[in-house]
């Protein structure tokens, strides 16, 4: 038996979801700048360019 989802409930778990990633994302941003400037690898400059691209996203609104 398959059951179907509720749009309001999927909704407010997508919601709920994307303000814990609003509210993650500036700490996770400053602690991977720290690690950059203190341990630079190749990766660490992609996933701090990353966590910044989220993080205008984020505040412009386009997610």
């Amino acid at each position: 038996m398959k059951r179907k989802l509720n749009q309001h409930t999927f909704r407010s778990w997508i919601r709920t979801f994307k303000d814990v990633c609003k509210q993650l994302i500036i700490p996770f941003t400053i602690f991977q700048a720290i690690r950059t400037i203190l341990f630079p690898s190749t990766f660490d400059v992609l996933l701090l360019t990353i966590f910044i691209i989220v993080a205008l996203s984020y505040h412009y609104e386009l997610i």
